[in-house]
């Protein structure tokens, strides 16, 4: 099993804006009062364009599906929430909080990787949750250990932990569970996803290890990294507010490993951590304030893996 894939599936965004239906629960949205609906619309095209193309230039096979002009889906450029692709030709459908999301979910977008040489042999989707209102937003909610076997998640309400130990049961990993939290105005609120607080690559993984107020939580997530042989790189509260979990390690030309991130990511790190990173791989960083603004999503969230087999 690999962790990392030379493949990643993103939605160029058509109709991008602060969803009010998300910012419910995502802290980090925020409205751009000063921009009108349009410009804020362009310039996340303008994000995605140039993060594509730095994507592309290290040798990333990225497939680009654009986001369609109705039905309206503020948050089409977060993939990774709706569907994850898997090196056995499953496909999983998640289940979504926000009701204009659930419109994300598009067919077609599994037949663009179909027409791309990609096998599909089993789409198995958890979206009747949402009748029950039960929620598990795909990567975003689970951080997979591929490699391992593991998937760790931090339940919140938009990850069930019912829901979760089924997806483990159904894709064969080990569910690792707890809890993570942010300081909002004041008082301890449960962090939306799981992929802002935490990110496994091969060799390392990153991690804000004082989101999780649980001792016992803490200390059982430290010992399967460890056990996995993971050096583990630990980020603040303070770096987390500024997207420094929201990565994804991916391959470039000739195998390469890259970390990427956005570039309000990289420059919250010191040093000291840039350094344990590129000791593992090398970094890609491109600036996307607008998305990260507006969508409260960075990085890791507008990449979905693809790990489906080649026909």
């Amino acid at each position: 099993m690999q962790q990392t894939t030379n493949t990643i599936l993103m939605v160029r965004p058509s109709s991008f804006r602060m969803n009010e239906q998300t910012a419910v629960n995502n802290y980090y949205q925020q409205e751009l009062t000063n921009m009108l609906p349009a410009a804020v619309n362009a310039k996340a095209q303008q994000e995605f364009d140039a993060f594509v193309q730095e994507l592309k230039a290290k040798g990333i096979n990225v497939i680009v599906v654009n986001d369609t002009e109705k039905p309206n889906t503020p948050d089409a450029l977060f993939p990774n929430n709706w569907v994850s692709f898997h090196e056995n030709g499953d496909v999983a459908i998640y289940p979504m909080f926000a009701e204009n999301r659930r419109l994300e979910k598009r067919e077609d977008v599994l037949e663009v990787l179909e027409e791309k040489g990609f096998e599909i042999s089993n789409v198995i989707d958890y979206s009747e949750a949402e009748e029950e209102g039960v929620f598990l937003e795909g990567t975003g909610s689970m951080i997979l250990d591929r490699q391992n076997r593991k998937a760790y998640c931090a339940l919140s309400p938009r990850a069930d932990e019912e829901l979760f130990i089924e997806f483990c049961e159904d894709f064969e990993f080990t569910p690792v569970i707890f809890t993570a939290n942010q300081t909002v105005l004041g008082s301890r609120e449960a962090i939306y996803h799981t992929n802002v607080m935490m990110c496994i690559a091969e060799t390392f993984a990153i991690v804000c290890l004082n989101t999780i107020d649980d001792k016992k939580e803490k200390k059982n997530l430290l010992k399967h990294l460890k056990s996995d042989g993971k050096e583990v790189i630990t980020i603040s509260e303070k770096q987390v507010t500024q997207f420094a979990g929201n990565m994804l390690q991916v391959k470039g030309t000739s195998n390469e490993h890259y970390l990427v991130m956005s570039t309000s990511a990289y420059e919250s790190l010191t040093q000291e951590q840039v350094k344990k990173i590129e000791k593992h791989n090398l970094i890609i960083h491109s600036s996307l304030k607008t998305i990260e603004t507006c969508g409260g999503g960075s990085a890791r969230c507008m990449m979905a893996e693809v790990f489906l087999p080649k026909l």
